[in-house]
Order: structure tokens, then sequence, then C-alpha cells
């Protein structure tokens, strides 16, 4: 399968207007749009922002159904990722740009792992939501903070001269102030009770004394009604939670919101980049708290052999698909900061093999052992049996593949999905041989804490 054959099309605009403006002027009434941005700016982190809509191409499976709509419709069986594959490489182009230039942007689901190991598949899927689902957007904005310009980038058939004139008249219209919007949201219940977390918590311990595994990864789920347009939520986030992955993605009825910590796996050129995060706190409500937390956290012998394995699992994920001897810790166990909570954070790099590409380094990374455990495949069993429905977007992975070659991902953490009205929100914790289950509960807790902070309060 193929994607069209379109003309690319490139314009610089000398001039910065903020990401959340121009998608509010261009795209938000749109049924399909996206708008990825990340608030931890430097020169290496956060320089750019890329939002945009109007797909050409949309994709998405449940299991190995597969629909592909573009011209026409196609419906038809197949393994979506490899579907998804054919697409992206069809569409390469020598194009040159430093961040995504076109492709395909979207989720992944947790549950797409059954499409590369031999995973149980007991647990029923009550959300709704595809295995995976991307747009291939004709119009990508690129906004470039460091340099304070703008560059749009059009995929089309004929002519694109006539959209850019709408665009710049849509863009440099004076905006009117906005009006406050109380968010509203009610029913909100969770999947398990505190007492069967922590069962859960305890069996776990089990299979880990037992020698089963040495960390798993386990889970809850909240659900509520929202009454609100879920892009005031994701507005909400951008202030209560800022994050190096900042996204919002409206794919028709479903919309996937978040505010990410972690990166699952990055390529550029022949890079492969992860980041696991593992280790945890929350923030001290003072500086000397604060400080006190992080050394509480960083000499916590159980958080250091905890990431540290975790570390090597990133490590055996990409030794799968890179050079030997190319595999490095760039930076080891940082404590990095965010609104609620503090993490222990670590880069590893290599350098793809030639014969590997995007998918195959997705692959091999996905999901993160820092959602799943180690070893990751019994970790996954054992996730399978001890949390009752499938987990859906959760863990799963938001990002794109480029028709470059190169990709960015994120962990689905920290992050709300919904379709129609009914949202999801959930968060995990590491289960080790001493894990406290009240503690642990209590993790999962701290994690959600900005999200429903986001979810009480007003925007406009």
């Amino acid at each position: 399968m193929k994607v069209p054959e379109l003309n690319i099309s490139v314009k610089k605009f000398d001039r910065f207007i903020e990401p959340v403006e121009i998608y509010e002027k261009l795209y938000r009434r749109d049924k399909y749009s996206f708008l990825y941005e990340s608030l931890e700016k430097s020169e290496t982190s956060g320089r750019f922002t890329i939002l945009g809509g109007k797909p050409f191409l949309i994709f998405f499976s449940y299991g190995k159904d597969v629909t592909a709509k573009g011209r026409e419709t196609m419906r038809f069986r197949a393994n979506p990722y490899e579907v998804l594959r054919e697409l992206v490489k069809s569409g390469k182009h020598n194009f040159s740009f430093p961040i995504f230039s076109g492709g395909a942007v979207g989720f992944i689901s947790y549950d797409s792992v059954r499409f590369f190991e031999d995973i149980p598949d007991s647990n029923p899927e009550t959300t709704g939501f595809p295995d995976m689902f991307f747009i291939f957007p004709s119009e990508i904005f690129v906004i470039d903070h460091l340099e304070g310009n703008m560059y749009l980038i059009q995929y089309y058939e004929t002519s694109s001269i006539d959209r850019q004139r709408e665009i710049e008249n849509l863009l440099f219209q004076s905006s009117s102030g906005g009006i406050r919007h109380k968010i509203k949201i009610d029913n909100v219940r969770g999947s398990v009770t505190k007492e069967k977390f922590m069962e859960m918590v305890r069996k776990a311990r089990e299979y880990i004394l037992a020698g089963d595994i040495f960390q798993v990864v386990l889970s809850q789920r909240f659900e509520f009604e929202i009454s609100n347009d879920p892009y005031l939520l994701f507005k909400r986030m951008r202030i209560t939670n800022p994050a190096p992955y900042m996204y919002y993605q409206k794919f028709g009825r479903f919309h996937v919101l978040g505010s990410s910590p972690e990166t699952l796996v990055k390529l550029k050129e022949d890079t492969a980049i992860t980041r696991p995060i593992a280790g945890t706190r929350r923030r001290g409500k003072t500086p000397e708290e604060d400080k006190r937390l992080e050394q509480e956290l960083i000499t916590n012998e159980k958080e250091r052999a905890e990431h540290i394995m975790l570390v090597d699992l990133a490590r055996n994920d990409l030794g799968k698909v890179c050079e030997p001897g190319t595999i490095v810790p760039e930076e080891l166990m940082v404590v990095r900061r965010y609104s609620e909570v503090m993490h222990i954070v670590s880069t590893v790099k290599g350098k793809l093999s030639p014969k590997e590409d995007a998918f195959s380094l997705f692959a091999a990374c996905f999901p993160a052992g820092t959602v799943s455990g180690a070893p990751k495949i019994r970790a996954m069993e054992i996730i399978d049996e001890l949390e009752e429905v499938k987990r859906s977007v959760y863990a799963g992975a938001i990002g794109y593949f480029d028709f470059t070659g190169d990709m960015d991902f994120c962990i689905a953490i920290r992050s709300i999905f919904i379709k129609d009205n009914h949202a999801y929100l959930q968060a995990g914790a590491g289960i080790v041989a001493d894990s406290d289950p009240e503690f642990e509960y209590q993790e999962t807790l701290n994690k959600l804490s900005a999200l429903f902070k986001a979810c009480n309060g007003d925007i406009g």
C-alpha cells in the first residue's frame, strides 16, 4: 500500500505566533488535527513545536481490521504495523528539515505489543479506542522557538497558493479575547479499590520472590464524564503540568491529550535515543522539603537498583537493532522536577544498524520497561493476569514516523484519552521485592494529581 504522490512546498514566516493561537485559528474546529510541543525549552530540547491537520490519509486498526481513508476508503485484514511501515516508506523524500516534515502522526496502544510479541490476550477492551490511529497531515506548521520564526509545510496535488493566502489571512487577523470556561467533570470512578490494588501488589511480590521477574509495573485507571471541549482540558494541562512532551490529538471521536515526561524512543538519522524514568517522589511544599525529598530519592537503594535495572533493559532493547559497541549511557541518574513529582532520569544512545529502520527500532523498544517491568515478556504476562482490562492508549506511545526515516515517540503516561465525552486516565507503580502496597498505591495517585488538578479550574 502506498501514499499518493504529492508535491511539497515550504513557506517561511519571519515572525512568531504562539502555537496555541495558530492551532485555534486554523485547526481547532477540524475533525482531525494535532498539536505537539515541549514546555522544556533549550537549544537541545523543546526548540520546535509542530501542529497541523487536513490529512490526505487517515489510518487506524482494531486488531487486524485495518481502515485506510484517502481518496477512497479501504477496509481489510492485515498486520497494521507492517501496513503503516509500507505507507511511510512509500512517501520517502529527500527534503531536509530539522524536525518532522511529513508522515504519520498518532498513537499506538500498549496492547499493540501483541503484533510484536506472543502475549496473553485475556482481558476485555472497554474504551472503544483503536489499537493504533495515525493521520498523514497535508499541512504542518513548525514553530522555531529559538529563531523566532515559523514554517508552513504543505503536501498538495495541484497548487498550494490559494490555501497559503487563506492561511495568512486567518493567521494575521487580530484575536478576540477568550471566554473563560469552567472545566466540568462528573461521575469520577476508579477501576479498582485501594484494597484490590494492594492485593495486586502482594501477588506481584509473590512472583518476584519466586524468581519469575525482578519488577512489574501495575496500574489503576480512573474514568469520568467531561462536558467541555477536550481542548480546554489540554490548555489547562499546559498550565498545571508542563512537560517535555505536550500533545493534543483530535482524531474524530477520539481525543488524546497529555504531558508526558518520558521519551520512549527517538531516531534522528542513525542515532537512537531512549530516556528511561524510574524513581519518583512528590514535590516538596517548600524549597527545603523539595531538596530533602530529592536526597531521599537519589540515595534510596531500592530506587537506585530499580533505575539501573531499567537502564540495563533499555540498553538491551537498543542492542537488538544497534551496532555493537555503540550503546552508551549519555546521562545517568539525574533528578528532574515536574509540577507535582520528581523523577530519576537517564539517557541511553546507540547507532542504528544500517539493516534496521525506525519501525524495527520502535518494535525493539516497545513497550518501555518503565511501564511493563523486567524481564519484559514475563512482566507483561503478569500484567495481563493481574490487571482486569486492557490498557488501551495508556503506556502505549504518542508521536510520529517521518517520511525521512526519523521518528520521535513518548510514552503515553500522564495522559487523558477521551471517546465522545467519556474520559480515561491511568497511572502505574513499579513493584519490586520489598515494595510496600500502601506506598505503591499512593505513588499512582501522586502521578495522577497533576491531571486531576487540570480537571478542576477554568480556562480561556
